[in-house]
C-alpha cells in the first residue's frame, strides 16, 4: 500500500465512519458535511472540494502535513505518522515488508545473483530515502510561527446593511503555503490574502454575530467578532446555491390576523423572482439578547406556504448564538433524509441518523419547542418531546432568531426564555408595534 492509497483509505473510513455505506454517488453537499465533520472534531478545516480530489485519488503529491494530521486525528491519531505506522503494524509490518529469506535467489537481468537479504537491503535504503524526501517536501508545507499573526476588524458603518468591514492582518512572519480570510461559518466567503498586505476590505450582507476566520494552509489561526445586529426583523431572499448574496424584502405588512410573515405579492413586488429556487429568510438579530445559550428554552407555533412546487418542503428554525449556531431542519416525512441540527459541536445529518422523528407535515400549523438545559437538549412537538441529545461545546450567548423556508413561513408567536424563565423575547403578533424584544 502507498500513502497515497493510504490517503485515500483514510477518508474512506471517515466517510464509513459517519455512515457512508456507498461511496459511489457522493455529492458535494456530502463532502462539505465531512468537512464540517472534521472541523469540529479537529479544529482544522480541510474543504469539501479537497476531499472529493483527495478520496478521488486526484493528487500526485502528497497533502499538506495539516491536513494529513486532521485526517489522522479523526480517526483516533496523533497525527500522520501514528497513523500510517497503525495502518502498516495492522497489516503485520513493522515497517515495510520484508523479503522471505526461504525464497530463492533472484537473478537480475545482467545475471548478477541477489539474495534475500540484498534485496531487502536495497529496500530499506530506498523506503529511507523517500521518507527523508517526503520530509524535506513537507517542510514547504509546515504552518509556523502561527501565533505571531495579527487579526481585527472594524465595520465602516454601525449596523447598516450590507455593512463594509476592515479587516487589519499582520502574517509577514508565519510560514505557510497560502492564507485566507473567511468572513463567517460560510465557506464560500473567503478571500486569499498576501504577506505585506495588510488590509481587506469585504461586505457583510446578512446581519448578526459573525465569527471572522485568519487562515493558514488549512488552519484557522486568529478569529475576530464581527457584530451587524438590526432593531427590527430582516426578511430576505436566497438562491439555493451556495455563495449567493441576499435579497432583501420590504413587505407592504407583516402581520395579518395575528400572524406574522410575508406572502408572494411582497416577492413580486420586490422583483424577486419566484420560478427559480431560493430560500426565504426572517432573520431577528438584536444588539443584545444576553442569555446563555447553554440555558433557555424556545418555542413557536409556525407553518409555511409554498411559492412553488418542491417536493420536499421545510422550515428550519434557527437560534443564532456567539459560536455555533443552534438550528433545527424539520422536513415532510417522506423527505426525513433531508432534515438536520445542530447545537454546540454535536451537528446530526438525516443522511447517516434516523431523525424523522423531526418529521411532520409543514404546511400544517405545528408547535415546535426547544428546551436547553446545562448543554442537554430536548426539541418537541406540540409539546412532546420528539429528540434529545447533549453538546460538549458551549456557544455563549444567544444572538438572534430566524426562521428559513423554501416557502414562506407562517409564525403565530415566538418566545424565548432565559435560564431563569424570564421572557427575553416574545410577541404574539397582535399587532406590528411590538417587533422589539
Amino acid at each position: 500500500m502507498t500513502e497515497h492509497e493510504m490517503v485515500k483509505e483514510a477518508l474512506a473510513e471517515i466517510f464509513r465512519k459517519n455512515g457512508y455505506t456507498s461511496l459511489v454517488a457522493l455529492t458535494q453537499r456530502d463532502f462539505d458535511h465531512i468537512s464540517e465533520k472534521i472541523e469540529v472534531g479537529t479544529g482544522i478545516l480541510i474543504s469539501g472540494s479537497t476531499l472529493r480530489r483527495l478520496l478521488n485519488g486526484k493528487f500526485s503529491r502528497l497533502p499538506q502535513v495539516a491536513t494529513l494530521n486532521a485526517i489522522s486525528k479523526y480517526l483516533g491519531c496523533q497525527d500522520w505518522q501514528a497513523y500510517r505506522t497503525l495502518v502498516l503494524q495492522s497489516k503485520g509490518y513493522a515497517e515495510f515488508p520484508q523479503a522471505d529469506e526461504s525464497t530463492e535467489t533472484i537473478t537480475g537481468s545482467t545475471g548478477t545473483s541477489w539474495s534475500p537479504k540484498v534485496i531487502a537491503v536495497v529496500g530499506l535504503v530506498a523506503f529511507v530515502l523517500i521518507i527523508v524526501g517526503f520530509i524535506e517536501l513537507s517542510k514547504t508545507n509546515q504552518l509556523l510561527n502561527a501565533g505571531k499573526a495579527a487579526f481585527e476588524v472594524r465595520k465602516n458603518t454601525r449596523n447598516d446593511i450590507p455593512n463594509t468591514v476592515v479587516f487589519s492582518y499582520n502574517i509577514d512572519d508565519v510560514n505557510a503555503d497560502s492564507f485566507f480570510i473567511q468572513q463567517s461559518w460560510d465557506k464560500n466567503r473567503r478571500v486569499r490574502v498576501f504577506k505585506n498586505k495588510y488590509t481587506l476590505t469585504d461586505i457583510y450582507y446578512e446581519p448578526g454575530y459573525h465569527l471572522a476566520k485568519l487562515i493558514a494552509n488549512d488552519s484557522v489561526i486568529k478569529v475576530a467578532e464581527v457584530n451587524i445586529p438590526t432593531d427590527r426583523w430582516l426578511f430576505f431572499a436566497k438562491d439555493v446555491q451556495p455563495g449567493s448574496n441576499p435579497q432583501y424584502i420590504n413587505p407592504a405588512q407583516t402581520v395579518t390576523n395575528g400572524v406574522f410573515g410575508i406572502h408572494k405579492k411582497d416577492l413580486v413586488d420586490n422583483s424577486i423572482d419566484i420560478a427559480r429556487e431560493k430560500e426565504y429568510v426572517y432573520n431577528f438579530s438584536p444588539e443584545k439578547l444576553a442569555t446563555s445559550s447553554d440555558n433557555f428554552s424556545f418555542k413557536a407555533k409556525i407553518r409555511m406556504t409554498a411559492v412553488k412546487d418542491n417536493a420536499c418542503p421545510y422550515i428550519t428554525v434557527d437560534v443564532f448564538c456567539q459560536r455555533y449556531t443552534m438550528f433545527t431542519k424539520f422536513m415532510t416525512k417522506g423527505c426525513a433524509s433531508e432534515s438536520v441540527f445542530q447545537f454546540g459541536e454535536h451537528l446530526i445529518s438525516g443522511k447517516d441518523t434516523d431523525l424523522a422523528a423531526l418529521s411532520f407535515d409543514v404546511t400544517e400549523w405545528m408547535e415546535v419547542g426547544l428546551i436547553v438545559q446545562d448543554k442537554e437538549v430536548t426539541v418537541l412537538l406540540d409539546g412532546k418531546e420528539v429528540l434529545k441529545t447533549t453538546y460538549r461545546e458551549s456557544s455563549r450567548l444567544v444572538t438572534g432568531l430566524a426562521f428559513i423556508s423554501n416557502g414562506l413561513c407562517e409564525i403565530d408567536f415566538t418566545e424565548l426564555r432565559g435560564s431563569d424563565d424570564t421572557i427575553v423575547y416574545a410577541n404574539n403578533f397582535d399587532n406590528e408595534s411590538i417587533d422589539k424584544p
